[in-house]
């Protein structure tokens, strides 16, 4: 079987009659093939009985598409799967940006939280996007949001916060955050135009190149294919691609850079209910990535979606060394239905390794654990107080550039204020403060990121 071409694009990083007649139109052929029981069509009677007697003698009068956006909304959500929702018009257009790459907000991708814990009601980080407000004010994967401006977001979607955090660029908006049992902290975070990185590339020293996917998009293959040209001409012989953070994008998208690195083999199989969803993706001919060149993939718990499935394809094929924490564990692939303006999201599959494992909650597992260090409970209160109060950009823009001896200074400071945090990690944040108010653009840091190092030291030690 050869790599499927023109298939609708997947979303991996929501009165009766009517309802019927509308997804009679927009869902695949294969549904309506299944047909309709009389227990389906009782159940459409009654769903359009009651809406008619709603629609006539509710003590208000009634908008009729507003009714059914949200019969709609409570369809989808019976299915209690957090990646299958109804998108209403501003949804929609909100999707449509971030896969084109640029939109407005904060800058960081969402989710509900599997499971029925306190924290699954409501709204999870899955990680933040490089660069954005929301990365550069600390935030990171697993953070609960538990409000904005002010509201709660209990028992809301994914959808009704993204909806809450964006806005006019340049506007403030303030989320309260849930970092453990005992750590809460509000932020206020400045919305900003968001465009989407894709690839970021560097040469380490001579001999280790240094690629960073930041998202899957339908044009990550080609800046790929910059980078590994630009690697080619400095002659390297390894290679890191750092995963951490990226939740994913779409399919289409994580194959074809896949495909750079096999010239043949299975990549990555999809199964579900309708058959048309029961495919393989293969590898074509020739490959640009010698297999001489030795590869390091990291990942970490924000790795979600396609970036697990090139992490898996890289291990399961052993042509990766996977280092870092294990990751989020999405394994299913959405589609996006239109209807009209508004339209859905649903979950019409599941992905499988080249080995036939899905990793759906359960995520992939890397080869060597190299992790931070954990802060402790005392330091996680520390770094609320440092990011609420904004005490590292204070820093910054007093200063400016920060010396060695300044920065001695600071954290001085802040252990006289009672803020005890590893010193290591605040002279990170101090850096990456100061490259963003100094217009730097780093690659990556050797300095301060211990899987890096690791990473690197593996590939020196072959």
């Amino acid at each position: 079987m050869v790599k499927k071409q023109g298939h609708p694009t997947i979303w991996i990083a929501s009165s009766g009659l009517l309802v019927a007649a509308v997804l009679a139109l927009s869902i695949v052929p294969q549904s309506m093939a299944q047909g309709t029981s009389a227990t389906q069509d009782q159940a459409l009677a009654r769903f359009e009985q009651v809406y008619r007697f709603v629609l006539r003698n509710y003590v208000d009068e009634v908008d009729p598409d507003a009714l059914i956006e949200g019969a709609l909304t409570g369809l989808l959500e019976s299915l209690d799967d957090p990646h299958t929702t109804y998108l209403d018009t501003e949804a929609m257009r909100a999707l449509t940006d971030t896969t084109s790459g640029e939109f407005g907000g904060v800058g960081m991708y969402i989710a509900k939280p599997a499971g029925e814990s306190e924290d699954a009601t409501h709204i999870e980080v899955i990680s933040p996007i490089e660069g954005t407000p929301a990365d550069r004010a600390g935030l990171r994967a697993g953070d609960i949001i538990i409000r904005v401006d002010g509201a709660s977001t209990l028992g809301l979607s994914s959808d009704d916060v993204v909806d809450m955090l964006r806005g006019r660029p340049g506007s403030d908006v303030e989320i309260r955050v849930r970092r453990s049992a005992q750590v809460e902290f509000d932020i206020v975070l400045e919305r900003a135009i968001i465009r989407v990185p894709t690839v970021r590339w560097d040469m380490i020293d001579d001999q280790i190149a240094f690629l960073r996917i930041v998202q899957f998009t339908p044009y990550t293959d080609d800046s790929v294919e910059d980078a590994l040209a630009t690697f080619e001409a400095a002659g390297y012989s390894s290679m890191i691609i750092d995963l951490r953070s990226n939740p994913g994008g779409l399919l289409d998208g994580v194959v074809d850079v896949a495909d750079l690195f096999f010239d043949d083999g299975l990549i990555v199989e999809t199964r579900g209910r309708v058959p048309s969803e029961n495919q393989q993706f293969f590898a074509d001919d020739g490959h640009q990535v010698p297999r001489s060149v030795d590869i390091v993939v990291l990942v970490d718990e924000g790795s979600a979606s396609a970036a697990e499935i090139l992490a898996a394809v890289m291990q399961d094929r052993d042509r990766a060394l996977i280092l870092g924490r294990t990751t989020y564990g999405k394994g299913s692939v959405q589609q996006v239905r239109s209807l009209g303006t508004s339209g859905f999201r649903i979950t019409m599959s599941r992905y499988y390794t080249p080995r036939g494992s899905s990793i759906d909650l359960v995520g992939v597992e890397p080869d060597v654990v190299v992790v931070e260090t954990d802060l402790t409970e005392d330091e996680e209160a520390g770094v609320a107080r440092i990011l609420s109060e904004n005490r590292v950009g204070d820093f910054v823009s007093r200063v400016g550039d920060p010396s060695e001896l300044q920065v001695d200074a600071f954290l001085n400071e802040l252990r006289s204020d009672g803020i005890t945090v590893d010193d290591r990690y605040v002279r990170r944040l101090v850096r990456v403060e100061a490259n963003r108010a100094a217009g730097r653009d780093q690659i990556y840091d050797l300095d301060f990121d211990l899987v890096l190092q690791a990473a690197v030291e593996e590939l020196r030690a072959r």
